[in-house]
């Protein structure tokens, strides 16, 4: 089992800058692929970044690309997603998402491939 707590959500203009963290207990996270998804109400849930195993892979959506980074710190157990020049559209509440299998290097982008979920947290920017 692997338990997920994200923190660093809140209100933010646009423009501005946020890191969400998912810190992660039970097996350790060098042994889990990790990823971060989020929805806006009324929306399915996207995907946004992921991180493989090792943190040598890392995938960011095209929606986000060039203003967010993931990372990973094993030694805190923690996977960062670093969010800059944040807009409106980027409103949402924000998951992170483990995956018990899987090569060193593998990313996952799709939600069904994940086996754990934090409750999330939310990111709100102003105009």
């Amino acid at each position: 089992q692997v338990q997920l707590v994200e923190s660093g959500g809140g209100l933010v203009q646009a423009g501005g800058s946020l890191r969400l963290s998912c810190a992660a207990s039970g097996r350790t996270p060098s042994t889990v692929a990790m990823g971060w998804f989020r929805q806006a109400p009324g929306k399915e849930r996207e995907f946004v970044a992921a991180i493989s195993r090792g943190g040598g892979g890392r995938y960011v959506a095209d929606s986000v690309k060039g203003r967010f980074t993931i990372s990973r710190d094993n030694a805190k157990n923690t996977v960062y997603l670093q969010m800059n020049s944040l807009k409106p559209e980027d409103t949402a509440g924000y998951s992170c998402a483990a995956r018990a299998s899987g090569s060193y290097a593998d990313t996952f982008r799709q939600s069904h491939e994940y086996d754990y979920w934090g409750q999330g947290t939310q990111v709100t920017v102003s105009s």
